[in-house]
């Protein structure tokens, strides 16, 4: 029997060289369709979407509970065929037909596309054939957005971090270490360095190293519960710092071109980067100090003169890691479900 739907698919045209769209972007495409035999069609249409989603399992004993959540950002529908008034359908010739069609994407504060172990943010263009008496014919592309709205406040990402640490030492080592550290900012791009200066006081009997951590932290919320994950994606080590000795420390560590953007504005998914700077002390534990770190488009470069673009900020992001000011307990998701 002749299979009247030969090919159905749906395509769009990249409007830059990464294959990346913002906020505010037209998406333009084409609807690609050929038939073996002329058909009968009740409508054709193409929906832009965009939502995230997150779904994890927890066991209690012999129970285990499904926790779900998602978050629609927009939907959109544009008919490409649909029947005349007064007619149950619309005959489309055998052969090849290419339909354009063309969106604008909503110029909103969309989060960055991702995909996580949990969960996802994920934009698509999808295209639906109707025909009577069948099963409709689908077909889907996937785009990638990237966050550049433009926040009205954000000065938090390029004023200077500094914290402060000192931890006696005890058991097989005596005395204490001292360490203050700063960050000329918080906001960085895909592949720039992060400017680290210490002054770090050795007054204990070992040698110690300074050690550097950049890691993501993801948080996935739903239904009032957080999931959360967490990966090193790179690790330095610097020169020992002899007992009983005093030096200033400097280092720069390179964000990565390929980690993905951090993402807040996202209500069930939060993308967040960490930044640990510790001394590794033999026989006791690491003194450390984590600062957040906001990660950016490799285009967006932060200037202190003028602020970057970036969807989703500003408040900071809130975690019990950091001291006063930072210390505040995490918001409960349900209420934005």
């Amino acid at each position: 029997m002749l299979n009247t739907v030969k090919a159905f698919s749906v395509e769009y045209n990249p409007v830059n060289k990464d294959n990346t769209f913002a906020g505010g972007d037209l998406l333009a495409g084409n609807v690609l369709l050929e038939l073996g035999s002329d058909c009968s069609v009740t409508s054709l249409h193409v929906k832009l979407k965009g939502k995230a989603r997150v779904r994890w399992t927890e066991t209690y004993g012999k129970t285990v509970v499904a926790y779900f959540a998602k978050e629609k950002f927009f939907s959109i529908k544009h008919f490409v065929l649909q029947q005349h008034r007064g007619q149950d359908s619309t005959v489309v010739a055998q052969g090849s037909h290419v339909y354009p069609f063309t969106f604008q994407i909503p110029s909103q504060d969309l989060p960055s596309s991702f995909d996580g172990k949990w969960g996802r943010i994920r934009y698509s263009v999808k295209a639906f054939l109707s025909r009577p008496l069948k099963m409709d014919s689908k077909a889907k592309a996937k785009f990638n957005i990237v966050s550049k709205t433009n926040p009205n406040c954000c000065p938090g990402l390029v004023t200077p971090q500094h914290e402060h640490k000192d931890k006696k030492m005890n058991l097989f080592n005596s005395g204490k270490v001292v360490m203050d550290v700063n960050l000329d900012k918080m906001g960085y791009c895909q592949g720039q360095g992060i400017k680290v200066t210490a002054f770090i006081q050795n007054s204990s009997s070992r040698e110690i190293k300074p050690k550097y951590c950049l890691y993501r932290k993801v948080s996935f919320f739903a239904e009032g519960k957080r999931k959360v994950s967490t990966k090193d994606l790179l690790k330095e080590v610097g020169e020992p710092i002899p007992p009983s000795c005093s030096q200033n420390v400097s280092r720069t560590v390179t964000i990565p071109h390929s980690t993905g953007l951090a993402i807040l504005n996202c209500n069930i998914i939060k993308v967040e980067y960490r930044l640990r700077v510790y001394l590794d002390v033999k026989y006791a534990s690491d003194p450390e100090i984590k600062f957040h770190i906001v990660v950016l488009p490799a285009s967006e470069t932060p200037d202190p003169e003028e602020p970057p673009t970036f969807g989703g900020f500003w408040n900071p992001p809130e975690d019990k890691e950091r001291g006063p000011g930072w210390s505040q307990a995490v918001p409960n998701p349900a209420s934005h479900l």
